[in-house]
């Protein structure tokens, strides 16, 4: 994992296509502002998360189900 220090105003880019800039720090919660291509995808970690798991969860219920037809 790389770390940086970045102050209000201050960026970094990734890939030459997106951008993350430190908008607003108070407290112990940062806002960052995010320039990205609109072909990219952007989701919050726990929304990720949740769809993998989904996805995951489908894949064997349809690998199950083909196997309950296959018994057939």
């Amino acid at each position: 994992m790389l770390y940086l220090t970045r102050k209000v105003g201050e960026s970094i880019v990734i890939n030459e296509s997106i951008e993350v800039t430190v908008v607003e720090v108070r407290g112990k919660s940062i806002k960052l502002g995010f320039t990205f291509p609109p072909e990219a995808s952007v989701l919050r970690r726990e929304i990720f998360d949740r769809i993998q798991a989904e996805n995951q969860a489908a894949t064997e219920a349809g690998a199950r189900l083909v196997e309950a037809f296959k018994q057939d």
